[in-house]
């Protein structure tokens, strides 16, 4: 595959995840986060499983063994994965889709100083910049007025932090175990099983609500979980991390985008300041390391 279309794939994964956005909005006036996510996330992983086992079962035959240690952190990586996404689908009940893409992009921040806590991998002294400059970014984008901050703001910065511990171990598992999709899948599985335990002791989910809301469950499961999914693992193999990562992070963008376009959300002066200093962050944090370590780097043929 030519890189071209690799990065016309990646985009069109990042927008379908941004628009998403403003299907897991309207679907929140025909129930629970929790019984959303179960219906998307039991949807999603029937449609990748295929593509799962395919992948698990070739690296068994080229002797892969994942260890009693790797399941673990499958299961800490899937614990995290839920509550991000438990967090971000009940923050966006009072929170804007605008602030939903762009608080939850801050992941990318958080991600590199999981890695330092976690697996001692020392993040780039720009992140510690970056961090700051997002939090300002926040503050910006309610307009300067603590007011302004809804209670779904709070959650989205937690499922922020959530996904980029996510992030951090997932990356560590599949240079471990290779198995990107399975991982993922697996995720989507666990995801999906806990939010229809908890469901039903936290909510009141009714078929009449998920029938009502079922175009919003269709794209979230359809588009933004399964095929985004599949166009992101495909199109990353033909572009490099970073500028897949820079790529991805214009999802804020998508959900801006569709938040004005579909629902008419207006930011206020100071709130495009902010969110264009959140996003300026995002890839400041994206592309800096990767300069510093191609400065260093020895050209070929020097000595």
């Amino acid at each position: 595959m030519s890189r071209p279309l690799a990065v016309l794939l990646l985009v069109i994964c990042t927008m379908l995840w941004g628009f998403a956005f403003v299907a897991q909005k309207g679907a929140m006036a025909h129930m629970g986060p929790l019984t959303f996510s179960a219906v998307r996330y039991i949807m999603g992983t029937v449609l990748v499983a295929p593509l799962a086992i395919a992948e698990y079962r070739r690296e068994r035959r080229n002797g892969l063994v994942v260890s009693r240690h790797q399941w673990i952190g499958i299961a800490v990586l899937s614990l995290f994965f839920f509550l991000g996404v438990w967090l971000q689908q009940a923050a966006l009940i009072t929170a804007s889709v605008t602030n939903g893409g762009f608080i939850t992009s801050l992941y990318v921040i958080f991600t590199p100083v999981v890695g330092f806590l976690t697996l001692r991998t020392r993040p780039h002294p720009i992140v510690y910049l970056g961090i700051p400059l997002a939090l300002i970014g926040i503050y910006l984008l309610t307009g300067a007025d603590f007011g302004r901050i809804a209670i779904g703001d709070g959650l989205l910065l937690g499922c922020a932090i959530c996904w980029g511990v996510q992030v951090a171990l997932l990356g560590q598992l599949v240079k471990e175990t290779r198995l990107p999709v399975a991982i993922s899948t697996l995720n989507f599985l666990a995801t999906g099983l806990l939010a229809l335990v908890f469901a039903p002791l936290l909510e009141q989910p009714n078929l009449a609500g998920i029938a009502n809301g079922w175009i919003e469950i269709l794209y979230a499961g359809i588009l933004s979980t399964a095929v985004a999914f599949t166009l992101q693992a495909v199109g990353q193999q033909y572009v490099p991390p970073a500028n897949a990562a820079i790529i991805l992070s214009a999802e804020s963008l998508f959900a801006a985008l569709g938040g004005a376009i579909i629902l008419g959300e207006r930011l206020p002066p100071l709130g495009y300041f902010g969110a264009a200093m959140i996003f300026g962050t995002i890839v400041l944090v994206e592309l800096v390391p990767v300069l510093a370590a191609r400065r260093v780097s020895p050209s070929p043929g020097s000595a």
